[in-house]
């Protein structure tokens, strides 16, 4: 067996035992970081694959970004996570129902190069990197689905900052008209004091 071979199985024992540890971890703080650790595995996998352009991002979107979100608001809500357990049994049927949508999906995927084999097909002619591969079929074939996906993540972002947004009568707030009107005689008052004596 190579060294790859052995980085793959050491990868992937390491992948499926934190994967197993997010769902089954009783602090959702430690359930947070085993899924960073399987974010990192997958990416070392996608590595040995040649995918090196695949293992960057899912380090700087998905560690970089996406985990690390989720670790900072489970560790700023004050969550009753017993609580919520408790109605687990109530949705049961429905993550089943997702769960075999899901592997339906995977099988859809893995079935793909027997359907669709000219979907995968190589790039021959020349030698062209992962990345410019990857851009060559997405701004080509896929350009109207990717600025689909661009639309559809900023309606997502409009959407989570009005549903978040709350205006608060007690909090000072920013008036930028007023600040540049704002004239000499409103900002400042000359008073003359008497000597001896202070403002009444």
């Amino acid at each position: 067996m190579t060294i790859a071979g052995y980085f793959f199985y050491l990868f992937s024992i390491v992948l499926i035992s934190s994967g197993a540890m997010v769902i089954s971890a009783r602090n959702p703080v430690h359930s947070v970081l085993f899924l960073i650790l399987a974010f990192l595995n997958a990416a070392g996998l996608f590595v040995l694959l040649g995918a090196e352009f695949l293992a960057m991002i899912l380090i700087i979107v998905y560690v970089g970004a996406v985990a690390v979100l989720f670790l900072f608001v489970v560790m700023m809500l004050d969550i009753d996570f017993d609580q919520l357990r408790k109605g687990m049994s109530r949705y049961l049927p429905v993550g089943i129902l997702v769960g075999l949508v899901l592997l339906a999906e995977l099988i859809l995927v893995v079935g793909g190069f027997s359907v669709a084999p000219g979907a995968f097909r190589p790039v021959t002619g020349e030698q062209v990197t992962n990345t410019e591969a990857i851009g060559r079929v997405l701004y080509t074939d896929y350009l109207y689905f990717f600025q689909l996906s661009g639309l559809v993540l900023l309606v997502a972002m409009i959407g989570a900052i009005v549903l978040t947004l709350r205006h608060r009568s007690d909090s000072k707030r920013q008036n930028i008209a007023r600040q540049v009107g704002r004239k000499r005689e409103d900002a400042i008052e000359v008073v003359k004091v008497e000597t001896g004596k202070g403002i009444s």
